[in-house]
């Protein structure tokens, strides 16, 4: 039986488009809910998280998730993904190779541990961690059917090398950024970020919402166009990158 956005505590953003925060590291998760199929964007940090959201995401689509899309390869976006068994998974062209390595994978169960996740649950998420099975090297339409289309742009780097943002044309339109945006805190830049390309990023994200999208960050609350483009311009600021 379906229910209501609200009762599980999900965001409504647009007609079958929401998304939740999700404890801890107040990471983002998306749905998009297609003809007979459903679309989420992130997985959360573990497998039981993951596990959790397939459940509240296939009561709120009445129908299983058929499609998973990473917006980078980090253990808080990606540790769920195991959970979505027969799911397509998407992601930027290179985080299939990464989240491949054994090296990487080590890297990715070490962050997460020193942030805080469990050690056996990370563990356990990196050994059955899914394979990314469609990569994304400029855009690719995605038809979920139910005249229901979403954009899979590989916008980075950025944030990281490999950063996907996800378009949902609509009234209005919804863009999920990932951690090219985020509105709890200061962007984070870690050892894998691209400093120098972070503007641009953000550049190609508001030509594909526009100045009336929504703008769904990869951590904190929803924001605007405005929002976007003061981030960009305090990271370029930040990073000594002229515009």
């Amino acid at each position: 039986m379906t229910v209501t956005w609200e009762e599980l505590e999900w965001e409504r953003l647009a007609t079958g488009v929401g998304r939740c925060r999700l404890p801890v590291w107040d990471c983002t998760t998306g749905l998009v809910v297609g003809g007979g199929t459903a679309l989420l964007i992130d997985a959360g940090a573990s497998i039981a998280e993951g596990a959790r959201l397939r459940a509240q995401a296939e009561r709120l689509a009445g129908h299983r998730v058929t499609h998973l899309a990473l917006t980078h390869p980090h253990f808080d976006h990606v540790f769920g993904a195991a959970a979505f068994a027969g799911a397509e998974v998407y992601g930027a062209v290179g985080a299939d190779t990464l989240l491949a390595r054994a090296r990487n994978r080590e890297e990715l169960r070490a962050d997460a541990v020193r942030n805080g996740l469990d050690a056996p649950a990370a563990q356990e998420a990196v050994d059955a961690l899914a394979p990314v099975g469609h990569v994304v090297s400029g855009e690719w339409t995605l038809d979920l059917g139910g005249g229901r289309q979403v954009l899979l742009a590989n916008v980075g780097p950025g944030h990281t090398a490999h950063d996907l943002a996800v378009l949902v044309p609509g009234d209005p339109e919804v863009v999920f950024c990932g951690d090219l945006v985020e509105e709890s805190g200061e962007p984070q830049a870690g050892p894998d970020a691209v400093p120098s390309r972070w503007p641009d990023a953000l550049d190609r994200l508001l030509s594909l919402g526009g100045e009336d999208a929504v703008y769904v960050p990869g951590h904190g609350a929803v924001v605007d166009a405005v929002f976007v483009r003061g981030q960009r311009d305090a990271l370029a600021a930040r990073f000594g990158v002229s515009r």
